[in-house]
């Protein structure tokens, strides 16, 4: 039986061996090398998922990110490698390029302004790469999205849901970025599209992953049924049903999207309270996104005083 570290360091020779591969004459023998590897990197994202370390993973992401855009260079419809980078991108963005610029913002305003730009074009190349792989197995619909986003979601299954959920985090990434780019804010729809269409196909995805986007973005929501808050409230419930209550992101998301617009400080404080006291090696295989929002939760707790405008309720009498 293979070890789980005879198993990463099998993983990262057939890379080395792929950076060998590119060198060679012969274009089948190339790209059957390349896809191999592809495949390998495709599938080794629990190698990060469940480290202990988010600044170790960090440093690394971005080299393992250029080698899968290298490999895409030379195999541009390898659909994991597309889900890969998407997803990839993605998550660097969020955890490492647009956290870290909310946390410095009040010691380098243009620091945190330079580095929400980055992450905001980070964001769009995850998008790029995410309707890349929609697009693998059907064609056209990177266009029919743009013409008429519910009739082209329509073509897509089950099997697309991944991709439809993180080509969507992206995207919506970038538009909260995109105060002042209306072309961007315009494509609010195609993006709901995607995020819905996932939602209908397979709601249980990830461990409620697609619900714990809709807790934040049902408070953005245009034209949506009934109370914001209250749909949040839903998907919350949803996301921890689905998660067993293991993840601090959905208790993360609520706090800070509608606590703080509803300035609900009580439910804000036990929220975040309930993300902190969750054990990151209860479930190992969601280490590293535990981590990483239960820093977010410590950042959003420093920030009380300037979320809201009444720290103290009134006593009695």
């Amino acid at each position: 039986m293979q070890t789980k570290a005879g198993g990463r360091w099998g993983r990262w020779l057939r890379v080395a061996l792929a950076g060998l591969l590119l060198l060679l004459p012969g274009c089948s023998i190339k790209r059957m090398a390349i896809n191999r590897v592809g495949d390998a990197l495709a599938g080794g994202g629990a190698t990060f998922s469940s480290d202990d370390d988010p600044e170790l993973v960090g440093a690394a992401l971005p080299f393992s990110l250029k080698l899968m855009e290298s490999l895409l260079a030379e195999s541009p419809r390898h659909r994991g490698l597309l889900f890969a980078t998407a997803s990839g991108f993605t998550q660097y963005a969020y955890a490492f390029v647009q956290q870290e610029a909310d946390e410095a913002e009040d010691q380098d305003l243009a620091k945190a302004q330079a580095m929400r730009a980055r992450a905001r074009r980070l964001y769009l190349r995850a998008r790029d790469y995410g309707l890349r792989g929609l697009e693998t197995a059907h064609r056209g619909f990177a266009a029919g999205l743009q013409a008429q986003p519910i009739e082209a979601v329509r073509a897509v299954g089950k099997a697309d849901v991944p991709l439809l959920y993180w080509t969507a985090t992206s995207w919506a990434a970038a538009i909260s970025m995109s105060k002042d780019d209306p072309g961007l804010i315009a494509e609010i729809p195609q993006m709901e599209a995607l995020i819905d269409r996932a939602l209908v196909l397979d709601e249980a995805f990830d461990k409620g992953a697609i619900h714990s986007f809709l807790i934040a973005y049902e408070m953005a929501r245009s034209g949506g049924l009934g109370d914001p808050a209250e749909r949040s409230r839903q998907h919350l419930e949803r996301a921890l049903a689905l998660s067993g209550g293991l993840l601090a992101g959905p208790l993360v998301s609520f706090a800070e999207a509608v606590c703080v617009q509803k300035q609900d400080l009580k439910e804000f404080d036990i929220l975040l309270e309930r993300a902190l006291a969750i054990d990151p090696d209860a479930q190992p295989e969601m280490r590293l996104v535990n981590l990483i929002m239960q820093r977010r939760a410590r950042w959003l707790m420093s920030k009380r005083d300037e979320l809201f405008l009444i720290l103290d309720q009134p006593s009695d009498g």
